[in-house]
């Protein structure tokens, strides 16, 4: 629909002025992520319910998969819900950069999602929650989900963007779990890890009589269930959390040692004035089951802010010691439609916490957060990674490296364009690369600051043989210094899509080359037994505990599958662990003295400048380990 109307608009323009679309002066305009705000976080595709999730330096944002749902002649009806069979999910290092990881194809009953739905059981996946703890010495995540309003699911990953998979084949909670008798909807999950490492489950909502006074103001509809040390269990029964005027979204987070439990006030009858309907209130607790007590309200409705309302839903997280509030608007579909029809967008502001505890009330905008750190233009940047754009689309690339789930940019017509905030061009740029696919060819221009700012270079996309087969292309840059707006701007001719981009990167002039695998001798070696050998291979021996080998690496990612060739020393076990960042991420074990390569899948880590370390801390003097080499996937 997005690229719909902006086609039109620009055919408009064209008809008028009789000129060829080629030059840059016909670039497209945004839709609603206007350039120098940050809110919505994104308005190439829809996102509903968000949650968010700090780790590693990065905020990930899970969000039903809002999505526009036609009438029989082609025009949008109001938002049904049943598309959101989906969790989208985007990530941002800085608050206004955000990578779209895509969508992860959650429900899977009656061939929803064919073949790639996880969860099979389920038919819906609703109002996600995410959460991360470390499980026998590796960080572990876990999505929680609503399959409509009947029960409450979990996946489980080994990195915050999976792969994801279904551990129980059947929901977590539903109505006949221990305490969970009375709720309404059972739905709309919300998360917390505790300092000791238990986990808590929040939900639930509806009104059990919208006609009886007592109902509305007091539904007894919230609830809280301790989960198992795996998070994919409960432990005893679900307490009931006296919310007042509960309608649904449970939320949850700690602060200064007390339990906050937030949630959407409901919108039936006659309110006093502590209880706005529609606005998001909270109580508060000495212990995460509770009792709490209610406190006040902090996020008015969206219409307060932007002239279109509907439900209110939120999630409370804190990134880098500042505390923020992630929620929905339908502003995204406003632009688009001129009427939300309940289609919703994510969006972010600070919330702040007085001394005394109490929450002040949150201020909604589309200006959002400042950009909190410079994006580096000289690693390797998905295209999916956009602060601002016109006219594009992204879906799952066939290009090899990256993330996983990733995804390329797409539907790229003459006059779009993706944007970034805060590119560190350093004392300058010399040459600029792409990954593409194409079967039109056309042109990225490179520019600063705007659309139609200053041209620093111009890279001719080639027709590569399909828009799947892909072909690093690259191009001289000048005048490129300090930090500016990044403008990639697509022109071409022709009505159809241009290409597709997957990834992009400058460089200094300077090669530094890439590299995936370190040589073990190659490494600073630590400890008091640490030595290198020469049989069965070039490598290092590690003999005793807090032996370790260890060198520095840039990561991009914060995902790759890591493997190390070694062995034992003997015909015993040998057991080395991997630390990237001071984090333990992995181990691996070798079965006798012939070298083998051991991989681990999906390693979650810290992103940007890191150490990583193979480290010796089991030792019991029967056995040594061997190390060849460690490499990763790019």
């Amino acid at each position: 629909m997005f690229k719909k109307l902006s086609v039109i608009a620009l055919t408009f323009v064209v008809l008028l002025s009789g000129l060829p679309m080629m030059s840059v002066y016909a670039a497209n305009n945004a839709t609603a992520k206007q350039p120098g705000n940050s809110n919505p976080l994104m308005d190439h595709k829809l996102g509903a319910d968000p949650f968010a999730l700090a780790y590693n330096g990065r905020v990930y944002v899970y969000m039903s998969s809002d999505a526009y749902v036609y009438n029989s002649n082609g025009t949008v009806k109001d938002n049904d819900f049943s598309a959101l069979n989906k969790i989208n999910v985007i990530s941002s290092a800085d608050m206004v950069n955000w990578t779209d990881h895509g969508a992860i194809p959650v429900a899977g009953a009656n061939n929803v999602n064919g073949s790639a739905g996880i969860a099979k059981w389920a038919s819906l996946s609703w109002a996600p929650s995410a959460a991360v703890k470390k499980i026998n010495g590796q960080d572990k995540f876990f999505l929680y989900f609503a399959n409509g309003a009947s029960g409450i699911g979990v996946l489980t990953a080994n990195s915050p963007i999976g792969p994801w998979s279904d551990p129980l084949g059947k929901a977590l909670v539903t109505g006949g779990t221990p305490g969970m008798s009375g709720v309404t909807w059972l739905f709309d999950p919300a998360v917390l890890v505790d300092d000791d490492g238990s986990g808590y489950l929040y939900s639930g909502g509806g009104i059990p009589n919208t006609s009886d006074p007592a109902s509305v103001a007091n539904p007894k509809t919230a609830r809280v269930i301790k989960l198992g040390a795996d998070m994919t269990s409960i432990v005893g029964s679900a307490s009931m959390i006296d919310a007042p005027y509960m309608f649904e979204d449970s939320g949850i987070h700690k602060y200064g040692g007390k339990y906050y439990y937030s949630y959407c006030i409901n919108f039936s009858g006659t309110h006093p004035a502590a209880y706005p309907a529609g606005e998001i209130g909270y109580m508060v607790s000495n212990s995460p089951m509770g009792p709490f007590t209610y406190a006040g309200h902090f996020l008015k409705n969206p219409y307060t802010f932007f002239g279109v309302g509907g439900n209110n839903h939120h999630a409370v997280f804190n990134f880098n010691n500042q505390w923020y509030v992630v929620y929905h608007a339908q502003t995204v579909a406003k632009a688009v439609l001129g009427d939300g029809k309940g289609y919703r967008s994510p969006h972010i502001n600070k919330l702040v916490h007085n001394a005394n505890g109490t929450i002040q009330e949150v201020q909604g905008d589309l200006a959002g957060i400042a950009q909190i750190a410079n994006l580096n233009p000289f690693i390797r940047v998905d295209a999916e990674t956009i602060a601002w754009n016109a006219g594009i689309a992204t879906e799952p690339t066939q290009a090899a490296g990256g993330p996983v789930s990733n995804m390329n940019v797409t539907s790229i017509n003459n006059g779009d364009w993706v944007a970034v905030g805060n590119a560190d061009f350093g004392s300058g740029a010399t040459s600029f690369k792409a990954n593409v696919a194409s079967t039109t060819g056309g042109k990225i221009e490179l520019r600063l600051d705007s659309a139609t700012g200053p041209l620093v270079g111009t890279l001719n996309v080639p027709s590569t043989g399909g828009t799947q087969t892909w072909k690093e292309a690259e191009t001289t840059v000048s005048n490129a210094t300090g930090v500016h707006r990044l403008y990639l701007v697509f022109t071409g001719s022709g009505s159809g899509n241009l290409f597709n981009l997957d990834y992009w990167q400058f460089s200094t002039g300077t090669t530094v080359p890439s590299r995936n695998m370190v040589e073990a001798e190659d490494m600073t070696l630590s400890g008091t037994y640490a030595g290198k050998i020469t049989s069965p291979f070039s490598g290092v021996a590690l003999y005793g505990n807090e032996d370790a080998a260890a060198f520095n690496q840039y990561f991009a990612y914060g995902t790759h599958n890591i493997s190390v060739r070694g062995a034992s020393g003997n015909s015993a076990t040998a057991r080395v662990d991997l630390k990237i960042g001071g984090t333990t991420v992995g181990s691996f074990y070798f079965s006798g003295t012939t070298p083998t390569v051991q991989t681990l899948s999906n390693v979650a880590h810290a992103t940007g400048n890191q150490e990583v370390k193979l480290v010796v801390t089991t030792d019991n003097g029967t056995w040594d380990v061997n190390v060849d080499y460690i490499e990763w996937s790019q």
